[in-house]
Order: structure tokens, then sequence, then C-alpha cells
């Protein structure tokens, strides 16, 4: 292809581009321009739809007449734009996280450079003569050429931002052809190395605008509030082609004229609208403006949300106020259509977000589709918007400041900190600026800032490639918050206490939610509350990014790293949210719900029903919330009622008296759950949708327990023949190995409720938050041991009950044994085993997965009812966000079917449980202490082999785990090691358990 080679000069970021202005859309008038339905402006013409299209693999081979008008493309594919395409079957879907997919050779780039040719007609519209036409691309990765009608228009790279070009001398009345080359590679991919699925193409949409010969080019909204914040002055700051008058007119959320102002500017020039007592935007109050500029024909319509953001004394404020941001990263991530994101899909995620309390986005690591920062204003986030900027692959390539403190990326990297600012000046929801992510700190991000500063003083900037510990460039005075990514619990606390630290702290990255997690928030949360200086953070990350597809046998499955034949690849390392990949809640996003609820509820006195209500919100009361309660008596409710007249301040608290009535003493159990909901729709949930909650354990004195008819006295029969012993009761009847030291049998009324020896394990399929732990567990053999019995002895037998004694080891092949323990099983005459085991743990081991039993319960085993913590899964670090009750379900239920299988399904702090056929027939479990449980048709063994849930191969048999304990989840996927108290680190332990095979309607 003969053409200049741009894509490969640090000198040419761009060709004939427009400059950067803020988004709008012109419109005729205030109606449409308020409906922001883009089509009903006679001002706009898209773009999007069907493109001839020709893949190339390299540049070298496209034809250099492509673009002409008499080229032939009858042949050509057809592609939808906007797209990528690489989900359209074109070149390689490949995720890479920190690694360059190419040599690291800036500013080179591979000479087999792939290509996509686009081609498409369009007419002019006849109202548009006389008008400037221009072309808008909202984003094309990386770099493009522009010809219309064979001619040459302009080249443009940076991915994430738009492209606007003037058209007209290119354009003729009627029939036109526009034609466009996107190369993959260009020097600005050393600067878009994201964590994330390498796609190309044009991905979002393109559109042209007919402007008006004298015209509104840019705006930019300043606002000044008065101390009090009772008077706001807005100064909207015009960019105008020529001369021509200007009327600013600015309407309230009811679209009454609060005022206005109007001016002949030539050039620039600035109108000045004085707003008195203005209701100021937080993302619980997003009070929105409409400014309606009109200039000429055209109108134009910006939000304004009147609202201060400072960091004041340390501490990071809106209006005033502290403020703790509670967010998440998002990336643009759809698992069919990449990163090409309908609006419906932005606003799915936004109400999602919503809906499980968090306030706050980070844009990682790009700026977002200008719509998604309009939906934000609206329903109410702040955003941390992020510069198109990262280079993690230098650090792999041995020099992590490398294009940072050279001079020739100056214009590169401070380029991408001016199209990001002037594109989004105006949205009231960008609360910070970023300078990028990951790629070192120099000169060069320095420069990006002081920008930044010079051009917006009104927001904080941001970036945490200038902490300490990268040992980059020591000026950091350009940024006004310090930041953090994995940072431990004990160092937040730390730089919180430290008086050296006189900027706040922004955790831009924390909580690792890959796979079976996070399970830390709570600790981080405990903290973060404590210290004004402490403003939040963005767990990472929103949602898993896996790439819809299916097996050569049809069967679907969500693909990630190495999947496609991909090099290098990272793996499931970008299935790592919150949600699916098609938005199902993860239970960690629950776990996120329940720890940043914006209401606290504390007991004061249970007898007497007090309570006190803690307002966490920033800025509104709580009259939109009602307060619902319920007792209930062993998972049956008893009592309920409701408290509408909340009406508690902001970062107040308030004390209310729930009028239930306790009984002096019960045989059950009581637990009182009180319940926070919205007391009418909203924007994004309705009313009755649950912000928080929490749960007591009432004070009733436990009267004597009901008489059960089984007593325990009916006699058994003992038969043995060498090491099998059965054990024969009045209606069961066990089997014990003492070769083997386990039970092989339990039955009763001849019902077999145990298909395989029972046998005690420590081994769990490793999480993604094992990812670490889990090589030094299996250096020690933890996930291959097996037991070795050293003795095994009836020690007791009478008429009404036996008693064996076991001594033995688990461990595996190389190692010395991992523990030593003894077991006791005693089995009395209504067929209960009460088992006790004792254990040793190696001293120098490190902590063990879990440790329990094991039992293979028979095909048709599916009903599982328990009292415990529920309905979802919970660890010990990992369960703040489910509620203690009897539940019932199944099996398959109990099964958490992450994309990568691991452990999951666990509950802690079972009660009791009951596992049986759909007939009540099966096998109870209780424990003097509280213990985890889990069912499931797979064995730990069957989701460690497997690397796709779809590889799983479900079991007939329903594997039971009763675990005396289970490591946390953590989120040392990237986060810090698994907190120590939530390790299984004893070194001597006993654990006690009874099982009774039972008919549950029978009881």
């Amino acid at each position: 292809m003969n053409v200049e080679k741009y894509w490969e000069d640090l000198n040419v970021l761009h060709i004939n581009r427009e400059e950067p202005r803020a988004y709008y859309i012109p419109y005729a008038d205030n109606e449409s321009a308020y409906e922001r339905k883009r089509g009903r402006s006679p001002y706009y013409q898209t773009l999007n739809g069907s493109w001839k299209f020709q893949y190339h693999p390299s540049v070298n081979t496209v034809q250099d007449d492509f673009y002409k008008e008499g080229a032939d493309v009858s042949g050509w594919d057809h592609l939808i734009v906007p797209s990528c395409w690489q989900v359209n079957g074109y070149d390689q879907l490949h995720y890479t996280n920190v690694n360059y997919p190419i040599p690291c050779d800036p500013p080179y780039v591979p000479n087999d450079n792939p290509a996509g040719l686009y081609v498409r007609e369009f007419n002019i519209s006849g109202q548009w003569d006389g008008k400037e036409k221009y072309v808008v691309f909202e984003g094309v990765n990386s770099c493009f050429y522009l010809w219309i009608n064979g001619a040459f228009v302009g080249y443009s790279q940076g991915s994430r931002v738009p492209a606007e070009f003037l058209i007209t001398p290119y354009l003729r009345s009627g029939r036109n052809r526009m034609a466009v080359m996107v190369l993959k590679w260009c020097d600005g991919t050393y600067l878009e190395d994201q964590d994330l699925w390498r796609f190309s193409g044009i991905f979002r949409d393109v559109y042209m605008l007919a402007r008006e010969p004298v015209h509104i080019r840019d705006l930019f909204n300043r606002q000044q509030l008065s101390a009090d914040g009772r008077q706001a002055e807005l100064r909207c700051e015009l960019d105008v082609t020529g001369q021509t008058d200007v009327r600013a007119e600015l309407q309230d959320a009811e679209g009454r004229t609060i005022c206005e102002a109007q001016a002949r500017i030539d050039g620039k020039g600035v109108l000045k609208l004085e707003v008195e007592e203005p209701t100021l935007w937080n993302a619980e109050q997003p009070y929105l403006y409409s400014l309606y500029v009109t200039g000429g024909k055209e109108v134009l319509h910006i939000s304004v949300g009147f609202r201060t953001v400072a960091v004041q004394a340390g501490v990071f404020t809106i209006n005033g106020k502290a403020v703790k941001l509670k967010g998440v990263n998002r990336h643009d991530s759809h698992p069919e259509l990449g990163q090409t994101i309908p609006v419906h899909h932005m606003i799915k995620d936004l109400m999602l977000m919503k809906r499980h309390n968090v306030n706050t986005i980070r844009t990682s690591h790009y700026p977002n589709d200008p719509r998604f920062l309009e939906l934000c204003d609206a329903y109410g986030f702040y955003v941390v918007d992020e510069a198109d900027l990262e280079c993690h692959g230098v650090l792999r390539a041995g020099d992590f400041h490398m294009l940072s403190k050279n001079p020739d990326w100056q214009p590169s990297f401070v380029e991408r900190a001016v199209r990001m600012v002037e594109r989004d000046k105006n949205h009231a929801s960008i609360v910070m600026w970023s300078m990028g992510n990951e790629s070192g700190y120099d000169i060069n991000h320095i420069a990006m800032a002081e920008w930044t500063k010079s051009r917006d003083a009104s927001r904080p900037v941001h970036y945490e490639g200038a902490a300490p510990r990268y040992e980059g460039n020591p000026n950091t005075e350009c940024l006004d918050v310090d930041s953090h990514m994995y940072a431990t619990v004990d160092y937040i606390e730390q730089y919180a206490r430290d008086e050296r630290s006189t900027k706040p702290l922004f955790l831009c990255e924390y909580s690792h939610a890959m796979g079976n997690g996070p399970g830390d928030l709570k600790d981080y949360w405990d903290v973060i509350y404590r210290y004004p200086k402490l403003m939040g953070g963005c767990v990472w990350e929103w949602c898993d990014h896996g790439i819809r597809t299916e097996t050569k046998e049809g069967v679907p499955f969500f693909a990630y790293g190495g999947d496609f034949g991909d090099k290098p690849n990272d793996g499931n390392f970008c299935i790592d949210g919150l949600v699916s990949p098609d938005r199902k809640p993860h239970t960690g996003l629950l776990e996120l719900k329940k720890i940043i609820a914006p209401i606290r509820i504390e007991a004061d006195c249970l007898e007497e029903g007090s309570m006190t209500i803690t307002n966490l919100y920033d800025f509104v009361d709580l009259s939109h919330v009602s307060i619902n309660w319920k007792v209930e008596k062993d998972g049956q409710i008893v009592e309920q009622g409701e408290i509408a007249n909340i009406d508690t301040a902001p970062h107040a608290s308030q004390t209310v008296t729930l009028p239930y009535r306790l009984p002096a003493a019960s045989s059950g159990r009581y637990l009182l759950t009180v319940s926070c909901r919205l007391r009418r729709d909203t924007l994004w949930a309705e009313a009755g949708h649950e912000l928080a909650f929490e749960q007591f354990k009432l004070p009733v004195a436990e009267a004597g327990l009901p008489h059960n008819r089984a007593t325990g006295t009916s006699s058994i029969q003992v038969e043995r023949e060498g090491a099998q012993v059965r054990v024969i009761g009045f209606d069961f009847e066990h089997a014990f190995d003492l070769s083997t030291g386990t039970f092989t049998g339990i039955s009763k009324q001849g019902v077999p409720m145990l298909q395989a020896p029972a046998a005690f394990g420590i081994w769990r399929a490793p999480t993604d938050n094992d990812r670490n732990i889990k090589h030094k567990w299996m250096e020690e053999g933890y996930d291959r041991a097996v037991p070795h019995v050293y003795r095994a002895d009836i020690t007791e037998q009478t008429e009404q009950a036996i008693e064996f004694t076991v001594d033995f080891s688990l461990g595996g092949y190389i190692k010395r044994p991992i523990l030593h323990g003894q077991s006791v099983w005693r089995v009395d005459g209504t067929g209960e085993i009460a088992m006790r085991v004792q254990a040793r743990v190696r001293e120098e081991l490190v902590f063990l997965p879990r440790f329990g039993l094991q039992l293979t319960m028979p095909w048709g085993t599916e009903e599982v009812e328990y009292f415990g913590l529920g309905p979802h899964e919970s660890y010990i670090d990992k369960r703040h966000s489910t509620k203690r009750g009897k539940y019932i379900m199944t099996v398959d239920e109990m099964f958490e079917n992450y994309i990568m299988p691991q452990e999951n399904g666990s509950r802690y702090e079972t009660e009791w449980a009951v596992v049986s056929n759909e007939q009540g027939m099966g096998l109870k479990f209780t424990a003097p202490e509280a213990f985890s449980f889990n069912a499931a048709h797979y064995t730990p063994e069957d989701l460690t082999a497997a690397t796709h849930a779809h590889q799983l191969v479900k079991r007939r048999e329903t594997i039971v785990h009763l675990d005396y304990k289970m490591s946390g989840v953590g989120s040392n996927s990237c986060g810090p090691e698994l907190l120590a108290p939530y390790r299984l680190d004893e070194k001597e332990f006993e654990f006690r358990l009874t099982i009774k095979p039972l008919f549950k309607e029978d009881e």
C-alpha cells in the first residue's frame, strides 16, 4: 500500500484532524435537543450500518487503489459498523494483560500489520447545501486513514477518543463514497497496552454533522459557587468559528427558565449566567439543569450539574462534604460485541451498579463512549475519567519508565490527556482526571498532569503510577491524591495515621474480584470508614471479559485467553469481575453491596427492640427509606412490621424501636432481620428494593427441648468378618471397614445412603484467589493426600453402642505426612453416628485449604435443607451478604457456576443440614460448633482438573463436604495474601460431627 507511513512516526499523531472539543450534537430546537435523540436532528446523519469490508493480514498486501471511486468492492464482505473485527471472524482473538503482543521496539510495529478496509456509499441531503460538513469517528482502534471520493482526507490515531474531520471540500451533492483503512498496530499501540482483549476496527459510532458556516465549535461550562453554596455563576466559554449572535438559556429540571444571557461573539467569548439558590448535583441526588446554547440555527444542549470537588486538609470532598468513593473499575466489554457497547447495555450496567450501592466508576483504562458519561450524570455516579494510556509492557521489556521519561513521546502522552479533557470537561459526574494506568512515571506524565490542571483546575488529578514503590520521578506535586493498587489493610491504616501523608488515599484498584471472591471487603471498609483521609476505592473489576463462543460440538461457553490459540496470553485473568459477561451478579457483588451499604443498622437493646440507624449517605436523609422487620422462630415468621417515618440526616444516627414481643422462654431460635428498602420507584429500582439489612439473634431463654421418641436405648447387633464390621439396629444397618478405618455403608429401612467410603479431606479446587498459594499446597502434596491407617480397633462395644478408634495420617507422595489424627466413631441404637477427630498438622506447613469429612451419597440425593447462612455461598471472609435461616434447595442450586471451575457453594456457619432424596430419605448432620457445608455433583478433583465449566461432567452421586473449617477466599489473585484470621492455620484441632440417617417426614 503506497501511503505515508504515519503509523510509526512519533511526529505525526494526526493529519487534518479537527482540534478536540466538547461532545455535543447540534439540534434545531430546544425540544429535540432535550430528548437527545440524535437521529431527530436535521444536522446529524449516521454512517453506522453495513459497510463493505476486506481484511488483510498485512497492510503490505492492500491494493493501492481500493479507496478510489472506481474501485470494485462488490465482492467484498459486509460488516456492521460499529463493530470489532475479531468477534466477526477476522484476525486473531487475543487476550493479554501486561505483555505486549508485539516485539517491544517502540515506535516500530510488525511489518505484517493487519489492515481492515472499509468502503461505503452515502447520500448528502439537499438541506445540507451551504453548510460545513464534518465526519466524526468516536472510536477506531488503532489508527486509520480516510478518503472521500478518492481524495485523501486525513489520518488519526488514539483509539478511544473522537477523530473529527472537515469533509466539505471532498463532498458532492448526491452519492459519495467513503473509504477507511484501519491498521491493527501503530506507535500508539505502545500506549494502549491495557488488560483486555485486543480488538480492532471502527468500534464506536460514525456520523456526519452539518454546521452553519459560522458555528459554535466548542464550549466549556466553568462554574463558581459561593462559599455557602447559595449563589452560582456559570461561565460558558465559547469558541466560535467566526462572528455570530449566541444566546444561552438555563432551565431547571422542571423545564423552567432560570436565567439567560446573550452576546455577539467573534471567535472567543464568555456568557455569564447567575443562579440563586442552586440545587447542587451529587451522585445521591443527581440534579441537572439544562443549558441551551443557540448560535444561528443550531441549539446545543449541555446538562449542567452545579457542584464542587476539592481536597480540603487531606480529605476528598464534594460540595464541601467528605465523600467515600464506593467504586468499581469498568472496561467496555460485551460478550458478543467486544468493545462495541450499545446504550441499553450501558444502562444495564449502571442500573446493576446502583442496585448494589456502587457510587463510583473508574473508566479503566480509557475514556468511555460520551453517552456513557451523560448517563452517569443522570443516574448519579462519580466518575474517574482515565486517559487512554497504558504502556505496562515496557515493564517486562526492562524499564517501566522507558516511555514516560523519553521526551520524544511527550506529545503522544499529552495529547491523550488533551483529547479526554476537552471532550468530557462539561460532565458533572467526572470528579477526577486520571493520567492513565501502569505506565511508569516521569516527565511525560508530569506534562500531562500540568496541562490538565492548567486547563481545568476544578477537579483533582490522579495517577497511581507515581507511587514511590515504582521508583519513578519523585516530583508528584502535580497530583492531588495518593493512589495505591492492592494495598493491604494494614498499609492503608498506616497511611491514614501518618501525619506526613497529606493527600487523600485512593485505592484505584483493590479487592480483586476474580472467581470466588473477593473475601476481604469488610476488612478494607472497616478501616476506610474510620479515617477521613481514606477516600475509598474501586474494586477490580466490574465484569468478566468472557467471549461467548461454543465447542465443536455446539456447546456454548465463555472463552478466555488462550482459547483461540492466542500467544502470549494471560489465560482466565480476564475473568475477574463482579458480574458474568452476560451481567449475572456473582456472589462477590452481593458481598460488596452489603459492605458498602449506605445505611448501618446496630442493636442497642434487643429485649426492647431498640435500634440505631446511621445514615452513611453524604447528602440525602432517609425519608426515601422504610424499615421492614421480621422475627422468625426456627425459620418461620412469627411477627413482622414496617416503620416509614425515617428522616435521619446525612452522617447522623437515629434511634427507632421495633414493636416486637419476645416470649420469656422457648425451645426454638429467634432471629430478627431488619431491612431498609426504597419507599418509591427510582430511575434504577422499584419500590421495595433492599438497600441494606442486618440480622440479630434475639435474647430468648432456651426452654427444655421437646421429647424425642428416638431414645437411643435400642439394642444393636454387631457382625464381623475379618476387617468388615456390620452394625445392625432396629431400622438401620451400617458397615465399617477396619482396614481403611472408615464407614463404607450407611442405610435406614434398607435405603442406602452412602455410595463410597467416607473420607477425610484437606483439598479444595483452587479458587482464582488461590493461584499463588496453590503452588505451595501442591508442593506439599495437599492435592494428592491419601489416608494411611496405623490402627483401627473396636474400642467399646455394648448392647446399645459400638465405638471405633482409628489412628491415621494424610499425606501425598514425596513428602512426609501432612497431618496425623485419631478419629473415634460411635454408633448408638438409633443408628446415629457420632464422630470425633483430633488432628495434628506438621508444624512448618502452610495453612490448609480445608479439613473435613467427604461423603458420597447415591443417585437421587438431590434435596438439601439446612439452617445456616444463605441463600448463596458463604466463606469465613465472604459471608456478610447472607442471612441466617432455614433454606431448602436442590444440589444444583447450591452450585456456583464460575467460568473457570473452582471451589464454590460452601455454606459457612451451618448449624445442621439434611441431604436427602425428594422423599426426604437421607442424612442429617449436626455438630456442637457451626461447620462449613457443601453438596455438589462434582468432587474437588473434578473441579481442579477442568479449565472451563463445559468440561465438567456431572456425577449422578452427590458429594457432601462437612468441614471443620475452610480457609477464606481473599483476593490474592492480584491483591494481598489471605489475612491470617481467615486461614486454617491451626496445628492442632478437634472436630465433632453427628451423622443421623432419617426419613424427614417421620421426624
